[in-house]
Formats: structure tokens, C-alpha cells, sequence
């Protein structure tokens, strides 16, 4: 079996109502998609999702003819390019959906299979007032979620901490609260300093005695030292690493103890190849590894097998924000969207690689560029 081509796709989703995202401050009118599919000669095809494979135009014949099982080779290829150009880690995802494919497995289980299933947190996107926010707290315990993540990024941490505090008043210790600060990176028109440490731990102290399970990105992504000496200060755990480069970087956070809780996405850094690595070693280190997951709907589903496979993670993002970010938007690419249980349970099946189908019918019509 070899490789015959690779195709990349990039589709767009109209979105109205826009949605607006905290960590953004912009209505964002439109959701895009880009997919990779690997075909081979033997009429299987692979595909995964995630990031916008630039810097990959032009890599293509360092695939094509190649046996797609050769996971460990495209992943040194991947690295060099992701080194030079751009993330092209989706194309890491397609592979392994491929390679289950072919070898009639499910990703989970060829990762070594360790569950079928991890607990979701419902992940919201939107910044709400005190009232909205705690209705929706409601909604998810109602849903089966055993945990939720609330966002802060309102200008004042002590506005964020009031509506932390209608929330925790207005449902008990019925949900694990984790709490995003947005502190970790900016998007590209947004030019608002980061917190230091003295800010993060005032604002800590507050989650602490609210009970927050964990607290992510309280610190700039670069401040190693600001993180550690911050998770020596709490009892609340520390997350962060979603948006991390490299898997040095990431070797570099947990060697330095700076979290407590690793959360790289692998269609944005590593792959489920790279990611299966530092899994281990973040596990060897007494670090909780679970992924971020926010790109899009195949990126929950990839990620999930990622952790199911070879994690030991409490809970795995699931972001769910209606009604501007539904099930329907995330997943718009897939003809089913992903959901959990009654309990909140994430379960994968035994169809083989992802064991999802795309939207042919739909991507058509969205298809751009």
C-alpha cells in the first residue's frame, strides 16, 4: 500500500448569530474548516482536521509513494516542515485515521488502548453575565457534566471572580469549576499585556476559595519560572500549554514542574505522534495531560482517541457554548456530532480509525479558496 495523494480542502461555515469569543473580543460572523485527506492505492483514504497546512503546498512528493503505515518517518518529515513553513499536524491526525482504517482498528485502540471513554468538561466560549452563566451551569449538570470551564478576559479579574462566585452560589459543589484566564496568548490585534505573577496570585487566591479544580493559562505562555513559583503558592492546579509550538517546549514545562495539568493540542503541535510521547512523560512526571481542543469538532474527536488511547486524564475538553457555539457548528464537517453520554461520559466505538464520516454533501457546498 502506498500513498497517492493528498488533498487539502478549506471550507467555510456562516455563522449567525456571530459568536463572539472571550479570548477574541470580535464577532466572528463566519467558522473555517480545513480538511486533509491521504488516499492510497488501495482506495483508502484518511482524514483529519485542525490547523490551515501552510507551508505544506509543495511538500507533497515527500508523501505520495510512501506506505502511509510509516507513521514514525512522516512525523520526522512533519517536524522539519512544521520547523521551516507551518503547523501541518493535521496531516499527522489523517494518517493514523488512515492506518485504522486499514488495519480495521479504531485509533484508540492501536494508541494501546488504555480506555474507550473519558469524562467531557464542558468547555464555554462566550463571556455572560452573572445570571446567563449560572443558568448555564445549570443546563450542564441537567446534560450529565461533571465539570465546566468558565471563562475570564472582562477587562477586571474581580468582574471575572462575581460571576465565578453567582455560579458557585447557584449550583454547589454539584460541577467541578476550571477556570481560563486568557492570560497565555493574545490574538494578533490584541495588544493588552499579560498578568504577572503578583496579578495571577491575587486572582488564584480568589478561585482557591471558590474551589476551582484548575486554572489555565493565568500567566504568558513563556513564563516558565512566573508558572512554577505561582503552582507553589496554590492548592489549585495549574493548566496551560495549549497553544505551545514545539515538543521541546513542552519537554521544557514539564522538566521544570511549571503545571500541573499539560494541554496540547495535536492538530496544532506533534500530532497524536508527537503527543503520545509527551503523554508518557508527563505522566512519568505526576502531570495530568489532557488536550486542548477548541479547532473544530474532528479535532475533540482525534484528541479524544489520543487521550483514551495512552492518557489517564479526569476530563477531556468538550466545548459547548450554546447557542452561539452548538454541537451543530463545531461539528459541522461530520455527518454526527459528537456527544456525551448521560453521565458526560465521551465513548468511542470500534469502527475503524476515527470512526467518523465526513459531510461530503455539506463541505461541497462550503468549499472556498
Amino acid at each position: 500500500m502506498i500513498i497517492t495523494a493528498i488533498e487539502i480542502t478549506h471550507h467555510r461555515l456562516p455563522l449567525d448569530p456571530p459568536f463572539r469569543a472571550a479570548w477574541d473580543g470580535r464577532d466572528r460572523t463566519a467558522f473555517d474548516a480545513t480538511i486533509v485527506r491521504v488516499r492510497t492505492d488501495e482506495g483508502i483514504e484518511g482524514w483529519g482536521s485542525g490547523d490551515l497546512m501552510v507551508g505544506f503546498e509543495g511538500h507533497e512528493h515527500l508523501f505520495v509513494g510512501e506506505d502511509p503505515l510509516r507513521i514514525e518517518r512522516h512525523f520526522g518529515v512533519l517536524n522539519s516542515i512544521d520547523f521551516h513553513y507551518g503547523r501541518c499536524w493535521p496531516l499527522d491526525l489523517a494518517l493514523w485515521d488512515l492506518a485504522g482504517k486499514s488495519l480495521g482498528q479504531p485509533v484508540w485502540r492501536l494508541l494501546g488502548g488504555r480506555s474507550d471513554r473519558v469524562r467531557a468538561y464542558a468547555s464555554s466560549g462566550a463571556l455572560r453575565s452573572a445570571s446567563e452563566t449560572a443558568d448555564a451551569a445549570e443546563r450542564y449538570i441537567a446534560e450529565g457534566f461533571g465539570a465546566l470551564k468558565l471563562r475570564f478576559h472582562r477587562g477586571d479579574w474581580r468582574q471575572d471572580v462575581r460571576i465565578l462566585e453567582a455560579v458557585r452560589a447557584r449550583i454547589g459543589d454539584r460541577l467541578e469549576l476550571m477556570v481560563d484566564c486568557n492570560q497565555g496568548w493574545r490574538m494578533p490585534w490584541d495588544a493588552e499585556p499579560p498578568w504577572v505573577l503578583k496579578d495571577a496570585v491575587q486572582v488564584v487566591r480568589e478561585l482557591e476559595r471558590l474551589g476551582v479544580y484548575w486554572t489555565e493559562e493565568p500567566l504568558h505562555h513563556a513564563d516558565r519560572e512566573g508558572m512554577r513559583a505561582l503552582r507553589g503558592m496554590t492548592d489549585v492546579r495549574i493548566a496551560g500549554a495549549e497553544m505551545t509550538r514545539g515538543l521541546p517546549a513542552l519537554r521544557d514545562l514539564i522538566r521544570d514542574r511549571a503545571l500541573d495539568v499539560l494541554q496540547p493540542d495535536a492538530a496544532l503541535v506533534g500530532g497524536i505522534t508527537g503527543l503520545r510521547r509527551i503523554a508518557a512523560e508527563a505522566e512519568g512526571a505526576g502531570l495530568t495531560f489532557t488536550p486542548h481542543t477548541w479547532t473544530n469538532g474532528a479535532g475533540v474527536l482525534a484528541n479524544l482517541h489520543l487521550t483514551a488511547g495512552v492518557a489517564n486524564a479526569p476530563f477531556i475538553e468538550f466545548p459547548l457554548d450554546p447557542p452561539t457555539w452548538s454541537l451543530e457548528r463545531r461539528d459541522f464537517m461530520m455527518t454526527e456530532t459528537l456527544r456525551a453520554d448521560a453521565d458526560g461520559w465521551l465513548v468511542l466505538s470500534d469502527r475503524p480509525g476515527f470512526g467518523a464520516d465526513l459531510d461530503e454533501d455539506r463541505l461541497k457546498h462550503l468549499r472556498v479558496g
